[in-house]
């Protein structure tokens, strides 16, 4: 029979370990990339934080100009995109409108190329054109890339008439179930 004080500091112990690998699962934010260590990916949560770390990054906006969000794309293939790459560039929208920056919805809008399985893609040479039939000031632009067991995001605002980049931030998701569901089954 073990006795009561040795009941109470294994009860202990076990209790703190639990509590340890509970929170070895959190976010970090190192640098500037947003790395998430838990297996289950809040993606809402995850890209509020880094819609705010691309904004604290940014230089050079008006609050006053729109902002054209185009769809996120492959890193390999720069005219493809997927679930996870429309569903990226909706999030990050979000998070630019909530901080109280004018975004046009430029799927309601015949100047992109649109494909109902890709999304918009603005194409270089569309870039100056579009802004300028808009008035918009910026692009913000993605591109995930995939890993073994993680998918790389890297987010930009480029000022359209000359492609500088104004702001980045870059993200680093496990490729849990849900992540994987938005990807191509190639991935």
């Amino acid at each position: 029979m073990i006795p009561m004080n040795w009941r109470n500091g294994l009860l202990g112990l076990a209790l703190s370990s639990v509590l340890a690998i509970s929170l070895s699962g959190c976010a970090t934010h190192d640098s500037d990339t947003l790395v998430v260590k838990s297996p289950d990916t809040d993606m809402i949560e995850l890209v509020e934080e880094a819609s705010a770390s691309l904004l604290s990054s940014t230089r050079g906006l008006s609050p006053d100009r729109p902002i054209i969000s185009a769809t996120f794309v492959d890193i390999d293939d720069l005219q493809r995109s997927s679930t996870l790459g429309r569903t990226l560039s909706e999030l990050f929208t979000s998070g630019l409108v909530q901080a109280g920056l004018t975004v046009i919805e430029v799927k309601m809008r015949d100047s992109l190329f649109i494909e109902e399985s890709t999304g918009e893609l603005i194409l270089s040479r569309d870039v100056q054109r579009l802004s300028l039939a808009h008035d918009a000031q910026a692009v913000l632009i993605g591109t995930y890339a995939q890993a073994e067991r993680s998918a790389y995001v890297n987010v930009r605002i480029v000022r359209a008439r000359d492609n500088t980049i104004l702001g980045a931030t870059s993200i680093k998701m496990p490729l849990d179930r849900d992540i994987r569901a938005m990807l191509p089954t190639a991935w």
